[in-house]
């Protein structure tokens, strides 16, 4: 039986420019997204205030997003990581919509959306791999 690596089956340069985005999209989440969050930031609270769900959800988001963010940097949990950042850039592209009726905010969850799905397609394998040991 012989294993490949990632980075064999897809290629040195597709698997490079994958954890290039896996590592500038992490920093995004935990820096940029979550810590503002944890921090109490002004924009964040009163952005949290205007979706009427209280600031407990804010932190549960930061919380989601700090989790994402690093799992994106750890390579078998890169997979389900984006997998759970792109349901939650559906979620906040749905309460930018609908909830807060500010269409164009829409633009950035569905930028990140497109950019972690290559990562949870590029890093298949070794979502099947967890899954696998999990049900062994």
């Amino acid at each position: 039986m012989t294993t490949s690596t990632p980075a064999a089956s897809l290629g040195r340069t597709t698997h490079r420019v994958l954890w290039g985005l896996q590592i500038v999209i992490g920093l995004f989440f935990v820096i940029a997204s979550a810590i503002p969050k944890f921090y109490g930031d002004p924009f964040a609270v009163w952005l949290f205030e205007q979706i009427g769900a209280g600031q407990w959800f804010r932190f549960l988001v930061g919380v989601l997003e700090l989790a994402g963010g690093i799992g994106l940097l750890i390579p078998r949990l890169a997979a389900p990581a984006a997998i759970g950042l792109m349901g939650l850039m559906i979620g906040a592209a749905f309460t930018q919509a609908v909830v807060l009726g500010a269409p164009a905010g829409m633009v950035t969850p569905a930028i990140l959306f497109v950019l972690l799905a290559p990562i949870a397609w590029g890093r298949r394998e070794q979502l099947s791999a967890l899954l696998s040991s999990r049900t062994r």
